[in-house]
């Protein structure tokens, strides 16, 4: 069975910042556990004017004694593929693993819009992040287990991750501003 995570987050920071701080994000001192984080290809339609970035990341992970037998390497590589849209102002980040697939897949996907809904005085940026989970081994108790696994940790990184863009955005605005989650 799949999991699957869905959910808003909202930062008081406007879209232009909020979008270069993704690319600033690491490091972070919420972000030990990325290794490395490589652009692979960065190239801007001429006719669109929207920018395609392919980013490959090299991320450490703890692994439960339940599941040491199943895998005992900790770190995995993650590719990340960007679609910024500056005329709309909309930006989409795909991640996925590359290690470690059949074991759990972890996909995620956010978009990134400015939040239209808020009092024009404070400017919002919206993140709709959806997180899919999906283990192939063939048990359904330990599929159903690692999968549970990986949505619990999953919800955990992205709290870590809100931490550290947060850390991001307030050096890059010079100011204390939190997220809120919905």
């Amino acid at each position: 069975m799949v999991k699957v995570l869905n959910q808003h987050m909202y930062y008081p920071y406007d879209w232009a910042t909020f979008t270069q701080a993704i690319w600033q994000k690491y490091p972070n001192p919420f972000a030990s556990h990325v290794l490395t984080a490589d652009v692979i290809e960065s190239k801007v339609d001429p006719q669109t004017g929207i920018l395609y970035r392919t980013r490959l990341f090299l991320k450490s992970g703890i692994i439960p004694k339940w599941g040491r037998a199943l895998m005992s390497v900790p770190e995995a590589f993650i590719i990340e593929h960007t679609m910024v849209d500056p005329s709309s102002q909309k930006m989409v980040v795909v991640q996925k693993n590359l290690s470690h697939t059949k074991l759990m897949l972890v996909e995620e996907r956010q978009t990134i819009v400015p939040d239209n809904s808020t009092v024009a005085a404070q400017t919002t940026t919206m993140v709709h992040q959806e997180g899919r989970i999906v283990s192939s081994t063939g048990w359904n108790a330990v599929k159903a287990r690692i999968e549970g696994f990986g949505l619990s940790n999953f919800k955990k990184n992205t709290i870590k991750s809100s931490k550290g863009l947060l850390h991001v955005l307030e050096q890059l605005a010079g100011s204390n501003n939190t997220a809120k989650t919905s």
